[in-house]
């Protein structure tokens, strides 16, 4: 089935992602055959860790976002939105205030009467008790990454193929009049934005037509990893030194050593 969500567990040394279709998590050790790391992830898509190292997790079989505590129990970080219930999270980060944002495009599935109307952004803010919706004009948000320094949120819209940026309000919403396209990924060969990861220099990574693309902070592509597969799901940075990208297409786990490192997961907590 796809694979998705990757994550490196940097004190394990070891990345996580998802099979979404079979809802398995599988760890895979640099050098060693993938392991299944758990069953019954309710087609978990998208993953990240919090502040404390907690793994939380986009659900599509639930509609939820989640968070797994050290004891194994559960704790719903979103799976309504006022009063109406959420369509299908796709993927999730996590700022180093400890606020949650997650993307929710919905599926296929036309929504019921108590099912929200639009495909959306959130922010939940660090301890889970407020949840507002931050950007809605997308057809399908999908990833989503905060530049380096987090003034910037870029949101992936796979349906027009294109990621678009925002500027970082100081209460951690979006300026909405700062909506633009970053760059456009669009073109004959198969492939569209989907997961995006940032590295520590501001280079944005995300799947296009014809592979994965790197992108300078002005939006200018740099290059293009060419790997043959219809689809790049999504990206991860790994490695002691968060200097191998790892990316996942609708099959396969490839990676590749870079020269720059990625944004450690998880963030870093910001002094201020």
């Amino acid at each position: 089935g796809p694979a998705e969500g990757p994550l490196w567990w940097a004190e394990g040394r070891y990345l996580l992602f998802n099979d979404i279709h079979t809802a398995r998590r599988l760890k895979y050790t640099p050098g060693q055959s993938a392991t299944v790391a758990m069953e019954k992830t309710n087609e978990a898509n998208g993953i990240t860790r919090d502040l404390q190292g907690r793994l939380v997790s986009a659900e599509h079989l639930t509609r939820r976002v989640t968070r797994y505590e050290p004891d194994g129990s559960v704790t719903v970080i979103a799976n309504s939105f006022q009063g109406k219930r959420l369509l299908r999270p796709n993927d999730v980060i996590v700022k180093s205030d400890g606020a949650i944002y997650f993307t929710d495009p919905g599926g296929n599935a036309a929504p019921e009467e108590w099912d929200v109307t639009l495909s959306g952004v959130y922010r939940v803010s660090a301890d889970l008790g407020s949840m507002s919706l931050i950007i809605d004009d997308m057809v399908r948000p999908n990833g989503l990454a905060f530049s380096p320094d987090e003034s910037i949120l870029y949101v992936a819209d796979s349906r027009r193929r294109h990621v678009r940026a925002y500027d970082m309000q100081p209460n951690g919403t979006i300026g909405k009049e700062t909506s633009r396209v970053f760059v456009d990924l669009n073109g004959a060969e198969p492939g569209v934005p989907d997961g995006i990861k940032v590295d520590t220099a501001g280079n944005l990574y995300s799947g296009g037509s014809g592979g994965l693309f790197i992108m300078d902070p002005k939006g200018k592509k740099l290059g293009r990893i060419v790997h043959g597969q219809p689809a790049t799901t999504n990206v991860a940075f790994g490695g002691d030194d968060w200097k191998t990208l790892y990316f996942t297409t609708r099959s396969t786990l490839f990676s590749v050593a870079v020269k720059v490192a990625g944004i450690p997961v998880p963030a870093k907590k910001r002094t201020t």
